[in-house]
């Protein structure tokens, strides 16, 4: 047990010691929610008299970035492929060596860079996937349709940063006291079990795709 903490701690304190000097955490975690719910924002103000049946898109919207979450999470992020070895290497080699089941919480805020995704990503995420991505919709159906896409898929996005970046505060943060969080800790620190982590509880928000596909895994 204790070569284990040893080495957990050694872990650390190399990944730490390459953080850039000029890393804040809190800057971080706040870029990340104002680029977010900026998208959110303008989003909504470019709704026009959207129609009943086009409100249909957020629930399908929702279930479609559940499955994303879920197949990204299952599939790169825990098994190397050819041209994505860097996504599976700071998910599977860094984030899951860094935080374990028995060390779930962060050992201060420089170490939110191992949990939030790097701004530049979410830039390029947002700019060269999810622009085209509402130029399609919009020409495909409507330009509401394709609003409500966005609203919803970065609502989930901002959603997900959030709740995973709560699994990881400490045990008595205030953030254990909302309703349902303990369940979904739960569940989320049983992926961080090394044995398990490659096979169950692949959706960080809500286990819906897990349950669908029998990956679901609360414990014994």
């Amino acid at each position: 047990m204790e070569n284990t903490e040893s080495s957990l701690e050694n872990f650390r304190e190399e990944y730490r010691s390459k953080i850039p000097s000029y890393y804040v955490g809190w800057v971080h975690f706040m870029l990340t929610t104002v680029i977010a719910f900026s998208v959110i924002i303008i989003g909504i103000m470019m709704l026009d008299n959207v129609q009943g049946i086009e409100w249909i898109t957020v629930p399908l919207a929702f279930l479609y970035t559940n499955l994303i979450e879920y197949l990204g999470h299952k599939g790169p992020m825990h098994h190397q492929k050819k041209y994505l070895k860097l996504i599976y290497k700071r998910h599977s080699k860094e984030h899951h060596v860094f935080f374990t089941d028995q060390h779930m919480p962060f050992g201060n805020s420089r170490d939110y860079i191992a949990v939030l995704f790097p701004i530049p990503l979410i830039l390029f995420f947002f700019g060269l996937i999810g622009v085209p991505t509402w130029f399609l919709i919009s020409w495909l159906f409507t330009a509401n349709i394709a609003w409500l896409f966005v609203i919803t898929s970065v609502t989930y996005f901002i959603n997900y940063e959030w709740l995973h970046f709560a699994y990881h505060c400490s045990d008595n943060s205030w953030v254990n006291k909302i309703p349902g969080f303990k369940s979904l800790k739960k569940l989320h620190t049983h992926h961080h079990n090394q044995k398990l982590m490659a096979h169950y509880n692949f959706n960080i928000t809500y286990p819906i795709c897990d349950k669908l596909f029998g990956t679901y895994y609360k414990g014994k």
